[in-house]
Formats: structure tokens, sequence, C-alpha cells
């Protein structure tokens, strides 16, 4: 459910862009339903996490700009500029801090090795940092609509199949872990 609300102001971008093929109404439309979905988080549980404010922060920004500026560029940047800062991010908690952020952010579900963590951990350093190198990719080599479509499609499964392949690398420690009691 959770994904699905992290997603939903995309599939929103997305539905208004379809529907009129003008992406400076799409991104308009965005940054209200960025802030609504934080909103509904905020009633929902009395909290937003500091992944979100960063993507709020820049659908405003970017967003923003590409409405004032009429220029698509701002918006195109913006998943870019999202995964790269979460890439900095999680590689940075691996020399700052105890724990990686995967860690914090996990291991209250499940115990691993400190290694298994790190690895983890690095995985995402990678994911993020590719998924902001594609996005480019498509912005700059393939017409709007397919980076539009990218943007909903693309992202979301390539997301769902990293978070697989990360649930069948979990699974590989949890029953190492449980093997060895």
């Amino acid at each position: 459910m959770k994904l699905l609300l992290d997603f939903l102001p995309v599939i929103i971008f997305f539905g208004v862009y379809k529907s009129t093929d003008d992406i400076i109404l799409a991104t308009a439309v965005l940054i209200p339903a960025t802030l609504l979905q934080m909103l509904y988080t905020w009633i929902r549980s009395h909290k937003i996490e500091k992944m979100q404010l960063v993507t709020l922060a820049l659908v405003v920004l970017l967003g923003g700009a590409t409405v004032i500026f009429q220029d698509k560029t701002f918006i195109q940047w913006k998943p870019t500029v999202v995964n790269w800062l979460f890439g900095a991010a999680f590689l940075g908690s691996q020399f700052i801090g105890s724990k990686p952020i995967v860690q914090r952010l996990m291991e209250s579900n499940l115990e691993l090795p400190a290694i298994a963590w790190r690895h983890l951990n690095i995985a995402w350093v990678i994911f993020f940092i590719v998924m902001g190198v594609l996005n480019l990719v498509v912005a700059y080599n393939f017409s709007e609509e397919i980076w539009v479509n990218f943007k909903l499609f693309g992202m979301l499964g390539l997301t769902l199949v990293f978070i697989l392949a990360q649930g069948m690398y979990l699974s590989r420690h949890i029953q190492n872990t449980d093997n060895q009691d």
C-alpha cells in the first residue's frame, strides 16, 4: 500500500499528461497532488519520512520552475536529483553513524549480519545511481511521451524488480541465520 501511495502523484501526473499531452499542466497538477499525499500521510500516521520531504521539496522546487519557466527540463531532472540524493545519503550512511540507512529502516523487522546490511545498503546506492542515469538517458534520447511512460512504468517496474531481488537476497541470509541456530 505504501509503494502505491508513494507513486500516486506520479500516476496522477501520468493521467493528466495522457489526457492533455501537456507536461506543464501535468506538472502543475503534480505539485498539489504531492502536497495532498504528504497531508494524507501526516493525518494517517502523524509523521513524514525524510525521503518524502526531500521528494516534496524537489517537486515544489523543480516542478515550480517547470511551470514558471514553461520548461520541461526541470521536471525531467527531478527523478535523477531525487535518486542521486538518496544514493548519496545511503552511501554516506556507510561511513557516518553506527549503521547504514537500510539497516535503520529494516532492522526492526529482521536480523542480518552486519556485512549483509552493508551489501544491501550498497545495492541501494547502486540502484539509485543507475535509476538517475536511466532517467537522463530516456529524457534526453527519447520523446517526451516515452519519458512520461518510463517515469511511471519503467521506474515503478524497475523498483519492483529491485525489491524482489532484494527479497531473494534477504531470504538467503535469513535462511543462513536460521540454519546456524
